[in-house]
């Protein structure tokens, strides 16, 4: 079966900065990414239908596919068995929500289970937790842990505890009275660290010493971190190593958060948060009393960057120097308190391809472009 997972305009503008560099369906929110839940659940070939023209290079669609489904859709059994039950011409919807279809889509089916749609940047953390549990048992289910060293101590039932193949774990405790604690392959925790779960560390994640992780909190593939994080969702090679604080967050890819930099992720006098929006072109009303650093791909922060509640960063941002950034930096900006310059593609490069390449990926030229055509849509929210 050819499947499509395509992106709903509204949805990719409400997910920027995140969805600048990939479809919705691309992000990743508790184990795997939305998109490997679905061909997990429906098993076939899959492409993409971005909302951005220019991901389409990256991020082609196969011609002829059988079967269209909303990349902002977590899927479950129920509703995998639903979409795979569609009918010719058939189109599947949550009241106005719409799932996926086959065809034209023409003929409407509803359907009344329950839905879980990723439609704003905080979604990705409200969701994390539960979207985490149901990867863990999903991914387990009629498997066998790798063995867990007796050096760690267990709070818990050691079963919500699954170590894939080349996992490393000494001398940590590990709780898993809060939901399960998944272990990539290859992945490390290191000693001292301290996790409650639910945790996924996706492959050849890190955890530092002395590292204290609390529950709703994915590492991607190939993330370090350090300090102390809280319903924390980075998709991958993205380093926060160092002491300093990280909450209700989520941080894209190739992104460097320095050492001692803490990000608040609630006001001081308690109020409910503003979000910068960008479809709107403003900050909007969130109805949470926690949010904390949202973090495009590319993006870095310097040693002791403090930045306050619910900050946004675009693609390409270096922040440093002392003080607090302003709520939203638009991409390809460099600066602190003092002021903001613009990034020049040619330096933007130089960084990317350099971090890039000791982890072993190549920034390519279809990569430029898609950058090129990033800096020039992001040029509307400087």
């Amino acid at each position: 079966m050819k499947i499509v997972v395509y992106d709903k305009a509204q949805v990719h503008a409400e997910l920027l900065p995140l969805s600048y560099t990939r479809p919705v369906g691309a992000i990743r929110i508790g184990i795997d990414t939305i998109a490997e839940k679905w061909q997990a659940y429906i098993p076939g070939t899959y492409s993409w239908r971005p909302a951005a023209a220019y991901l389409a290079e990256i991020f082609p669609e196969e011609p002829e596919a059988d079967l269209f489904i909303a990349g902002d859709l977590i899927p479950d059994a129920a509703l995998a068995e639903a979409v795979t039950a569609l009918g010719a011409d058939e189109r599947l919807m949550a009241g106005e929500l719409e799932i996926a279809y086959r065809g034209t889509g023409s003929n409407i089916v509803q359907y009344s289970g329950p839905v879980n749609s990723v439609a704003h940047l905080y979604d990705i953390f409200l969701m994390n937790g539960q979207c985490l549990q149901a990867d863990f048992e999903r991914i387990t289910r009629n498997r066998t842990s790798a063995e867990l060293s007796s050096t760690n101590v267990v709070i818990g039932d050691p079963s919500k505890i699954f170590l894939e193949e080349g996992a490393r774990v000494e001398g940590a405790f590990i709780n898993t009275t809060g939901g399960p604690v998944y272990i990539g392959a290859n992945a490390e925790i290191m000693e001292g660290s301290m996790l409650r779960g639910p945790i996924a560390l996706c492959e050849h994640a890190v955890v530092n010493m002395g590292t204290k992780v609390y529950g709703g909190t994915t590492l991607g593939p190939w993330c370090k971190v350090g300090g102390e994080l809280n319903n924390v969702v980075m998709q991958a090679y993205s380093n926060k190593a160092h002491d300093g604080f990280l909450g209700n967050a989520v941080i894209g890819q190739w992104c460097n958060i320095g050492a001692g930099a803490v990000a608040s992720n609630l006001k001081n006098d308690y109020t409910p948060i503003k979000l910068w929006n960008y479809p709107a072109g403003r900050f909007l009303r969130t109805g949470l009393q926690f949010c904390g650093l949202i973090m495009g791909d590319h993006s870095k922060a310097g040693i002791n960057t403090m930045f306050n509640t619910a900050t946004v960063l675009g693609v390409g941002v270096n922040i440093h120097g002392s003080g607090f950034p302003r709520n939203f930096v638009a991409s390809f900006s460099e600066g602190s308190t003092a002021g903001y310059s613009d990034v020049s593609m040619t330096k933007f490069f130089d960084i990317a391809a350099r971090m890039m390449s000791r982890r072993g990926v190549e920034l390519t030229e279809a990569d430029k472009r898609m950058f090129y055509a990033i800096r020039e849509a992001a040029e509307a929210y400087k």
